[in-house]
């Protein structure tokens, strides 16, 4: 016996698949076939599914018009059986095809409309991890709107289309950053249930248990089962703090943030600094350049390509810290001293694409620098000063630049302060948050050379290593740990900590810093202290400035399991959980004014759409701290040790800013032959507050 929905449910199928093989026509003969039988049997909300997949098959086929028809019936029967997500998929396909068509102002009504939905199902989610892979999901919807207006300016520049254009673009942005922002003075804990509390952190103690035990997984099937286990246990953890949030009477009492309008971001910046936000697209790409009292707009190449140029200049960069399987260590030589001999020239075209349409704005300001996609890898700080352009702003005539030509090769930082946000929007929120708290009573703490396992020469009887030998150490050591997968035959992407390479400048650093402070207002947390136990006890909420030198081990895959190294024995040798992973950095408290991650790739974290590089760093801006400076690839031991050592002197000793600081240090690294490649001193960044 037929069973007619069934069979239309077959067909709908048999057409999506043939419209995701580009094979257009073949997938509207299914489609229709299913349409007919959708409204037979009275399926309304199949025969909504499939009118808006012939709508999509038909704009492929550049037949617009009938798009527009097929795709304005399925988004009456969305509404009937009130299907407001799938809506807001409808309309993003109206707003194209209407964009295609050229009529604008529809287009734009329509991606408005949808974009109204998204925000009103955003805010019933709870969890910020929901709320950052919902917006990733429409992250397309926000890119077209900013098209549609970055259209509408250039065929009128005087109607402010282009700061329509800078608000959504912030409307898109690190969103579930602004809201754990916002929520990170309030103590959501207080009044709740103790069992949903101590269900959270046996959770959180599960997870960071089966985290350590992937990290010494030797067999493919363990990695396999431990990745299941956690993947379940991060659920569970997530569940568990959407509990704690909608039972939390201070969570309820939140407003929802909202990200800043054009004159909220001016009124965040003075005279001195120019704001450099970006946005990749799929056709094209732009770059608004926003000062106190100006904005201007320009119109970059598409996405794809900036991308791609971007990750030469990463791979050219980071060439020495990369370990190529079989590789000699002639061949080694050989392929870093090409990249050397390369990067110039890469970064110098993406230094063109990038800053030279806004050279005439550079001056010797600031530059604060909002970054997209694949410009989140790169430090602007190393990219030779652009040479001027012949690209000039969208809606306006061609200018020349009065800029003078800057010295061959000279990189940005010499001439400029650089400083990163994840949003604008994310510095008037942690402004906001952070206005009139009272510096920290003791200047400095520094937690360095942690003991990773009883083979190190400060056990006074070592005990005997069978297997992996304790590795030399040279001047080349990077502070990452990630590299070391690659000796174990592991291909599962997880690192196996056999053993761990002690950083021998880390003490020196430590040393060195700690020196630059009175000893009653410091504190070194150096050999075993450096432990997990002391940076959780509470005592770090004491010190203006705090400042973690050891190795980084990064998790692009699940970045609340990226975490920094500290001891993982005891003084009697005992083994001791040795991770301080981002979960625990969000639970701790910590009103610095500077927290350092000297560490390797502390920068990095899982790429989100829409949310950026989720990682260590907003942890610490959760956790209290008005900056971080992170590194965004291995950093070489010694040449670490030696900037730090610089930047601390010119902050402690010289009472510069913490940006002017690292400014100064970074161009004194860069005037040493020794350290002169972009690769010993470029890595750290500074995000957050550069005042």
């Amino acid at each position: 016996m037929k069973n007619r929905n069934f069979e239309g449910i077959a067909l709908s199928n048999l057409g999506y698949f043939y419209e995701n093989m580009n094979r257009y026509e073949k997938a509207i003969g299914y489609l229709e076939q299913a349409l007919i039988i959708d409204r037979e049997v009275k399926n309304r909300k199949g025969e909504g599914v499939v009118l808006h997949n012939l709508g999509d098959a038909y704009y492929n086929l550049k037949r617009y018009d009938k798009a527009i028809a097929y795709l304005e019936q399925a988004v009456a029967i969305h509404r009937e059986v009130k299907d407001r997500d799938g809506e807001t998929y409808i309309l993003y396909s109206l707003a194209r095809a209407e964009r295609d068509m050229g009529n604008l102002p529809a287009a734009r009504a329509h991606i408005e409309d949808g974009l109204k939905i998204t925000e009103s199902l955003r805010s019933d989610i709870f969890s910020p991890e929901s709320r950052a892979s919902f917006l990733a999901n429409v992250q397309n919807s926000y890119q077209l709107y900013t098209d549609l207006l970055m259209r509408q300016h250039r065929a009128d520049p005087t109607k402010g289309f282009d700061a329509l254009a800078v608000e959504v673009s912030e409307r898109q942005r690190a969103r579930s950053l602004l809201d754990l922002l916002t929520e990170s003075g309030t103590d959501l804990r207080q009044g709740i249930a103790p069992a949903l509390i101590e269900r959270e952190e046996t959770l959180a103690k599960e997870l960071n248990d089966k985290a350590q035990q992937l990290t010494q997984a030797a067999k493919p099937e363990q990695v396999a089962a431990l990745k299941r286990e956690i993947s379940q246990l991060e659920n569970d953890y997530e569940r568990a703090q959407t509990a704690i949030r909608k039972a939390s009477p201070q969570y309820a009492a939140l407003t929802q943030t909202q990200p800043l309008k054009l004159k909220e971001i001016q009124q965040q910046l003075d005279a001195d600094t120019l704001l450099l936000e970006y946005a990749l697209g799929e056709e094209r790409s732009y770059l608004w350049a926003i000062t106190t009292n100006s904005l201007t707009s320009y119109e970059l190449p598409k996405g794809e390509q900036i991308k791609q140029s971007a990750l030469q200049v990463v791979e050219l960069l980071t060439a020495r810290s990369t370990n190529k399987r079989g590789e000699s260590a002639p061949q080694r030589q050989e392929r870093i001293a090409q990249a050397e001999g390369n990067l110039p020239a890469a970064a110098q075209s993406l230094s063109q694409t990038l800053l030279a349409p806004a050279a005439a704005q550079l001056g010797n300001k600031r530059l604060v620098i909002v970054a997209d996609g694949a410009l989140q890898y790169i430090p602007f700080a190393m990219l030779p000063e652009p040479l001027g352009s012949g690209k000039w702003a969208v809606g306006s005539e061609k200018k020349n630049s009065n800029r003078p030509p800057a010295p061959d090769h000279q990189p940005l930082i010499v001439g400029h302060e650089v400083v990163s946000l994840p949003s604008a929007s994310a510095l008037a929120i942690q402004r906001r948050e952070l206005a009139g708290r009272q510096l920290a009573p003791k200047m400095l703490a520094v937690i360095a050379d942690p003991v990773f396992d009883r083979s190190d020469s400060r056990f006074t009887n070592p005990a005997t290593e069978t297997g992996d030998k304790t590795q030399t150490f040279t001047g080349d050591d990077a502070r990452s740990i990630e590299h070391l997968a690659e000796n174990s035959g592991d291909k599962s992407g997880v690192t196996t900590l056999r053993l761990i390479p002690r950083l021998p400048f880390t003490r020196k650093e430590a040393t060195r810093v700690l020196a630059l402070t009175p000893k009653n207002s410091s504190f070194g947390a150096i050999d075993f202290q450096a432990n997990r136990a002391t940076v959780l006890s509470g005592n770090l909420s004491q010190y203006r400035y705090v400042h973690f030198a050891t190795h980084g081990l990064l998790d692009s895959e699940r970045p609340g399991l990226s975490s920094l190294v500290l001891s993982m024995v005891d003084a009697q040798g005992k083994p001791q959980n040795g991770f301080l992973r981002a979960n625990d950095i969000y639970n701790l408290k910590l009103p610095a004014e500077l927290v350092v991650l000297s560490a390797c790739q502390t920068g990095l974290g899982k790429e989100v759409k829409g949310e950026g590089l989720v990682g260590l760093t907003r942890g610490f801006m959760y956790a209290g701290a008005a900056r971080v400076v992170v590194s965004l690839w291995s950093v070489n031991d010694k040449a670490t040790a030696d900037l730090m050592t610089k930047f601390y002197e010119k902050m402690l000793k010289q009472g510069q800013r913490p940006a002017a600081a690292l400014r100064a240090a970074q161009v004194e690294m860069w005037k040493q032959k020794q350290w002169q490649s972009p690769y010993y001193w470029a890595a750290f960044t500074m995000q957050g507050e550069w005042r």
